[in-house]
C-alpha cells in the first residue's frame, strides 16, 4: 500500500518559524511544503471553489510525485445539502481539472447534522465524474451501517476514517484505498497553530494499529492521512507522530532557530 501522510491545508501564518522560515513569502509556502511532504489535504476548496489559474498554480508548484486530495465546496455538502447542486458539482470539476492527474480524490465532507435518512439517496444520485474518485466523511453516526457500506463498495467510494472530538468512525473499508482524518474540533485558536498543545497519544495509537493492519492487505492500494491543525494544535507535528507511531521516519523541518530562506 502506497501511503501518504500529510496536513490539512499549507497556508497558515501561524506555521512561520514552526515549518516555514520566517521571511518565506506565502506564495511560496506550497512550494517549500511539498518538499517536506508529498500531500496535503486543500481544504480551502470547501471555502470557495478555487479557479483554474490557482489549480494551475498547484500544480505547478509541486513535484510530478506529490499528491493532493480536495473537499468539495461547503455550497454542495452545507448550504444546499446535497440536494440540486448539479452545476455547482460540475463547475467544482472544472475547476480541479489541472490537478486531476495529481488528484487522489475529491472528498465530501457532510454536516454533522445530516443523517443517512436524508443524505443517502441524495448521494446515490449525484453526478459523479468518473473521471476522479471520491470520499465521503460522515458526521453522524446513523451512517456507519451496512446499507451505507454496501452502496459504497459497489461504487468504488471510500467511506472516509475521521477521529473528530464527539466521534470516531468505524475503520470500514470499502474500496482500495483508505482516508483517514485527524481533526479534533475547533477549541485551539489559529493564532497558536505551530505547536502540538494537546495530548491525543491514545486516539492516535488506535488508528496506527488501524493502519498498520491496512498495510497488511493486499487488496488496499493507498492510504491516504491528513491531519488537521485543530486536532492537536500543529498538523506537521500530528503528522510526524503518526510516522512514529507506524515505523516511519519524521518528515524533516526546521524550526525557527534552524531555518532559513537559502534552505529552500
Amino acid at each position: 500500500m502506497q501511503l501518504y501522510i500529510g496536513c490539512s491545508g499549507w497556508s497558515y501564518d501561524s506555521w512561520l518559524t514552526h515549518f516555514y522560515p520566517a521571511k518565506l513569502e506565502s506564495k511560496q509556502w506550497l512550494g517549500y511544503y511539498s518538499k517536506v511532504f508529498d500531500y496535503v489535504e486543500i481544504d480551502s476548496s470547501f471555502y470557495r471553489i478555487p479557479n483554474q489559474f490557482m489549480v494551475n498554480r498547484w500544480a505547478k508548484a509541486t513535484p510530478e510525485t506529490f499528491r493532493f486530495t480536495a473537499k468539495f465546496p461547503q455550497v454542495v455538502t452545507h448550504k444546499k445539502r446535497l440536494g440540486d447542486v448539479g452545476s455547482d458539482i460540475d463547475y467544482f470539476y472544472k475547476a480541479m481539472a489541472p490537478l486531476q492527474k495529481k488528484l487522489l480524490c475529491l472528498l465530501l465532507q457532510l454536516p454533522p447534522s445530516m443523517t443517512k435518512k436524508e443524505g443517502l439517496k441524495k448521494l446515490q444520485t449525484l453526478p459523479l465524474d468518473k473521471g476522479f474518485r471520491f470520499a465521503v466523511e460522515a458526521r453522524h453516526e446513523s451512517w456507519f451501517d451496512d446499507e451505507v457500506y454496501s452502496f459504497m463498495r459497489e461504487n468504488d467510494i471510500c467511506l472516509a476514517w475521521s477521529q473528530l472530538a464527539e466521534l470516531q468512525t468505524p475503520p470500514m473499508v470499502t474500496t482500495d484505498f483508505i482516508y483517514l482524518r485527524f481533526i479534533g474540533d475547533r477549541s485551539i485558536d489559529e493564532k497558536d497553530f505551530g505547536v502540538i498543545q494537546k495530548d491525543r497519544i491514545r486516539e492516535m495509537e488506535y488508528w496506527a494499529k488501524q493502519m498498520v493492519k491496512a498495510q497488511r492487505d493486499k487488496k488496499l492500494k493507498i492510504g491516504v492521512v491528513a491531519a488537521n491543525n485543530h486536532y492537536a494544535g500543529f498538523g506537521p507535528g500530528t503528522a510526524n507522530q503518526l510516522r512514529r507511531m507506524i515505523g516511519l521516519p519524521e518528515a524533516e523541518f526546521k524550526d525557527e532557530k534552524q531555518a532559513t530562506l537559502s534552505d529552500f
